[in-house]
């Protein structure tokens, strides 16, 4: 059940192969539809097509959640209590789950472009409590780094067999931390794999190839990678590798398939115990850090070999689930309160450029690539969405640094709440559309300059910055509503 009591809106649809079947022949007699074979019957509400654009969207939930969730552990990683001989490792932990959680970037927008190849509306949304479906790997959860916390993500992103000497342990802490058997994303993807190479279940004609130039392509949003760097060295921490992050843009069956295959692989080791460091093509195999598996899992023996008191020492205390609603102290609830004032000004900034980086990515999709490849909407859309990421990510590391809790009392640290806003609808007109990232940027001036009167420091450098930034961003705003307002006659979408 979800946090309402209610089960998740796709409950009923994945959940008609496990319903008896009556038999023609028998009206008493009933029989199970084998779970081995997912496409025996037709989807009960819904056709093929339709049930196909359900998974994607099932799974760009659980790619926006992950990421979320690994940004998160990342964000709480460091701090004064890390043990000295210590920091360095923490440091480069730090920037392999960063790193992970940039290429689940990358799987969330391969998945809105498979959809967009389908004729189907992009999903950016985040089902927090959807843990009881079984494509989802866990409840919704924001934790700082813990071997149990680091327990779930191996698992979530596990292959179907591994037996290395840490599994059974790694499984133990995962069950008793999600409450239940983690379950694996690889599901989800080998299930969208097989239904979209079918053609007797979906026809050539539901790939609209004609939708490519609506969609993200790796030229455009790959910023600051190159295709096949992994392996190369990030160069801010010794020894930790780049990511690779994977965007395709698709425009056939075969494409689509070849696209979620990749995305599958990336999360998943090989079914082998051991790294595979060449294959026949010249194409790198996994190896000790290509997976985000075999990443999790070496991050996981690498803490578990530090003393048992160290392990706690890793990352801030900051609380769990983070919230800017009021949260009585007699409320059962695992989420953290932010009522200290200055953290709470903080925390509803972080959520506002969260909402920021969504608008600007589900706006981009509404607007075609340029014959010309010169600057346009969509190009300064797809620079603000990165801005916005690093805004995130410098906002979060002032939240690790203020207390949770205006007395102090519990000693816990604020963190990034990661709050979703009460809608990600887009007005239907290009014209609105821009006036919403006005409305946003208005929004964010006021607590900017709420934060800016009693900033100091590091702090108040950040702010001016950000201000500065997001007059430009207004200016280019003005500059696309005088150019929507003329191209677009009233009552024109």
């Amino acid at each position: 059940m979800s946090a309402s009591g209610q089960l998740s809106s796709y409950s009923r649809h994945l959940r008609w192969l496990s319903v008896s079947i009556p038999q023609p022949s028998r009206p008493t007699a009933r029989a199970t539809v084998p779970a081995q074979d997912p496409f025996a019957f037709p989807p009960s509400e819904t056709n093929w097509h339709d049930h196909a654009v359900m998974l994607l969207h099932i799974a760009a939930e659980i790619e926006h959640a992950l990421m979320v969730e690994y940004l998160f552990a990342a964000y709480t990683l460091g701090g004064p209590q890390v043990p000295p001989q210590h920091q360095m490792l923490v440091r480069r932990w730090q920037e392999v789950i960063l790193g992970v959680a940039k290429e689940e970037m990358g799987h969330l927008i391969t998945v809105q472009n498979v959809l967009t190849l389908l004729g189907a509306p992009i999903n950016l949304r985040r089902t927090d409590y959807s843990w009881t479906i079984d494509f989802y790997p866990f409840r919704f959860t924001l934790e700082r780094l813990a071997p149990d916390t680091l327990a779930t993500f191996v698992c979530a992103e596990s292959p179907a067999k591994w037996t290395h000497a840490s599994a059974t342990l790694i499984r133990r802490l995962a069950k008793v931390e999600a409450r239940h058997v983690v379950n694996r994303v690889g599901i989800l993807y080998g299930r969208l794999v097989k239904l979209l190479a079918r053609r007797d279940l979906l026809p050539d004609s539901v790939f609209d190839a004609s939708t490519k130039p609506y969609q993200a392509t790796f030229d455009v949003w790959g910023r600051g990678y190159r295709s096949g760097q992994r392996g190369q060295q990030a160069g801010n921490v010794a020894r930790t590798l780049l990511p690779e992050v994977l965007i395709y843009a698709v425009d056939s069956r075969e494409s689509a398939v070849n696209a979620l295959s990749e995305v599958g692989e990336q999360g998943e080791a090989v079914d082998s115990d051991l790294p595979v460091h060449t294959t026949s093509g010249g194409r790198r195999a996994p190896d000790e850090e290509d997976s985000h598996f075999v990443r999790f899992s070496t991050i996981f023996r690498q803490l578990y070999q530090l003393p048992p008191r160290h392990r706690q020492l890793v990352a801030r205390p900051v609380g769990p689930n983070p919230s800017t609603a009021y949260q009585p102290e007699s409320a059962e609830s695992d989420s953290t309160w932010i009522s200290h004032k200055e953290a709470r000004m903080w925390s509803h900034l972080f959520n506002l450029r969260y909402r920021m980086l969504l608008v600007n990515l589900s706006h981009a999709y509404r607007l075609p690539d340029p014959a010309d490849q010169g600057p346009t909407a969509k190009g300064s859309l797809v620079n603000r969405t990165f801005g916005e990421m690093y805004n995130l990510r410098a906002i979060a590391g002032q939240l690790v640094q203020l207390p949770a809790d205006a007395g102090r009392r519990s000693g816990l640290l604020a963190g990034p709440p990661f709050e979703m806003p009460y809608t990600l609808d887009l007005p239907d007109r290009e014209k609105e559309r821009w006036l919403l990232h006005q409305d946003l940027l208005e929004a964010a001036r006021n607590l900017v300059a709420r934060l800016q009167a009693n900033a100091r420091g590091e702090a108040a450098d950040y702010l001016n910055a950000l201000a500065n930034s997001d007059q430009i961003a207004g200016q280019q705003i003005d500059r696309m509503l005088a150019t929507s307002s003329r191209a677009i006659p009233v009552g024109a979408t």
